[in-house]
């Protein structure tokens, strides 16, 4: 079998047929493969997909670049003092040229004139899947917990007009109460056993107040002692009869009637809140 003479140290298997022509069997020809019948093999690291990987990570952390600085950063890394650094330097930006439109190809990036966009590497179909599921879990958790938070603001309006209503009627009975027994909004209270001893610091701004109980003591807030006077007519336990559904109705604006039936007929998360007992605090 005749040859190119190389000085390349590949070798190649051929198989060889016996005398008597029968099953042939491997022989190991130790002639070099010519030159012209072998792969040319790219310069190290210097292969398209190097390109592509090193065009993609530029692109990545850019964000938005173009052809000229992804190609100018490449060639700078490239090694000087090369004889045919000249020849590499084209060869450089050629192959980040192909490696971009490989790149489109996949919608991986996006190009509008000059600017290179990043969009994203491709996920598999389970990938998106697990991805698409966990965002709508996100999504449903967050919808939930507004549902919540509006459902507790309409409460809180048909609270609010109840209390507003309850002393129009109480002023027209019995006349304005004295500025000392009148009680603004916001306000705290504070529930404790009797013979509690309360000591009481207040600062000179009258901004800071620092209290010391003797004996366990309860918080309750402003609304969870209006809602203890059903001036929420029953929306906060779900026990609303249809005749306080209707007084509710005339609370809040009409796009929000369809909330109260619900929260009238449906139980939702803030009736489990309001049903837990209250938290007690013990003196320090």
């Amino acid at each position: 079998m005749s040859s190119s003479s190389s000085t390349s140290s590949s070798y190649v298997v051929v198989k060889q047929e016996n005398e008597s022509g029968s099953q042939a069997v491997p022989v190991v020809n130790m002639a070099p493969i010519p030159a012209y019948k072998r792969r040319r093999n790219e310069k190290p690291g210097k292969g398209l997909r190097h390109f592509a990987m090193r065009v993609c990570e530029k692109v990545r952390s850019k964000m938005l670049t173009t052809y000229n600085e992804v190609a100018d950063e490449l060639v700078a890394e490239y090694p000087e003092g090369s004889n045919a650094e000249q020849y590499d330097q084209k060869n450089v930006r050629r192959r980040v040229y192909d490696a971009l439109n490989v790149l489109m190809a996949m919608n991986i990036i996006s190009k509008e004139k000059k600017e290179i966009k990043w969009i994203g590497l491709p996920v598999t179909s389970y990938q998106e899947s697990t991805t698409l599921t966990r965002e709508r879990e996100d999504l449903m958790a967050r919808l939930n917990e507004k549902q919540a938070f509006l459902h507790e603001l309409i409460v809180q309006q048909v609270t609010f007009k109840q209390l507003v209503e309850k002393n129009k009627k109480y002023e027209q009975i019995h006349g304005r109460p004295s500025s000392a027994s009148v009680l603004s909004l916001p306000f705290i209270a504070i529930k404790a056993d009797p013979g509690t001893v309360i000591d009481c610091s207040i600062s000179q701004d009258k901004k800071e107040y620092l209290f010391g109980f003797s004996n366990s003591y309860e918080i309750v807030e402003d609304m969870d002692l209006l809602k203890s006077m059903n001036l929420s007519l029953g929306l906060n336990t779900g026990t609303s009869t249809a005749d306080q559904l209707e007084q509710a109705k005339t609370c809040v604006p009409k796009k929000l009637h369809e909330f109260l039936s619900r929260i009238a007929v449906e139980s939702s998360a803030l009736d489990v809140v309001e049903e837990q007992p209250k938290k007690k605090f013990k003196s320090s």
